[in-house]
């Protein structure tokens, strides 16, 4: 898709300041302790019929700029009780996460039951200048871990692009990511998380970077798109 010239200028000079974190772009994994605000979110009031759909991202995950029930992960919960479906959403966004920093949390996220994992980081790599292959190689530890401590979860992937003006070459290498990494590892994939959102001013922030309410609204029919199907199949039985 083609991105607005202000939503590109916006991308790049405010990223850091707008998201916030230190992250090195590296593959490795560290700490045991995650963040206040995902300890806080994973630490929700959750039964013990519901089954779990945990969504690990960045910034647009966690809502910044939005209230938290405006923020797509939120919305996805309000159509499922809507439905009376017995599935609870548990965010653990945190604004500035790259590949990384979510490699470095998983396997405490991971203590708690997870029926569905939606994948949504990346963003953050792409924007910062982070190796491609740094990038596909945590996002499939990330996956393999999931797996190997729940192989019956179901992990769905959110595909992500960076502006064109990074470099022709950058950007496609960027953007295939995702669709190889969903066919290798036979997943789910949103082919674009912002698809009708990025360098659509109406949809947008003032910071051009994240999504507004609007925004969120259709981010999160993107999401339901992909994810529905997926709750179809796993809900119980009616009696």
């Amino acid at each position: 898709m083609k991105f607005r010239a202000l939503y590109l200028i916006a991308l790049l000079s405010v990223l850091l300041i707008a998201c916030g974190t230190d992250d090195e772009p590296t593959d490795d994994a560290g700490g045991d302790t995650p963040p206040v605000a995902m300890r806080d979110s994973v630490s929700s009031n959750v039964e013990s019929n519901d089954k779990i759909i945990l969504f690990l991202g960045n910034s647009l995950s966690a809502g910044l700029g939005v209230d938290s029930d405006a923020a797509f992960p939120s919305l996805i919960q309000q159509k499922i009780d809507s439905l009376g479906w017995d599935f609870r959403v548990v965010n653990a966004g945190v604004s500035g996460e790259t590949s990384s920093g979510g490699l470095g949390r998983i396997e405490w996220v991971l203590r708690e039951k997870v029926d569905v994992l939606v994948l949504e980081l990346g963003g953050n790599d792409g924007l910062r200048g982070i190796s491609a292959d740094v990038t596909k190689r945590n996002l499939q530890k990330i996956v393999s871990n999931t797996r190997g401590v729940y192989p019956d979860a179901e992990i769905v992937l959110a595909g992500m692009q960076i502006p064109p003006n990074l470099g022709a070459e950058d950007t496609a290498q960027f953007r295939d990511i995702f669709p190889e990494l969903a066919r290798r590892n036979d997943i789910h994939l949103i082919p674009f998380l912002l698809e009708g959102v990025g360098g659509v001013d109406s949809m947008m922030q003032d910071d051009g970077i994240h999504p507004n309410t609007a925004g969120h609204r259709k981010v999160a029919e993107n999401v339901w798109e992909v994810l529905n199907p997926i709750l179809e199949d796993m809900r119980e039985p009616e009696v």
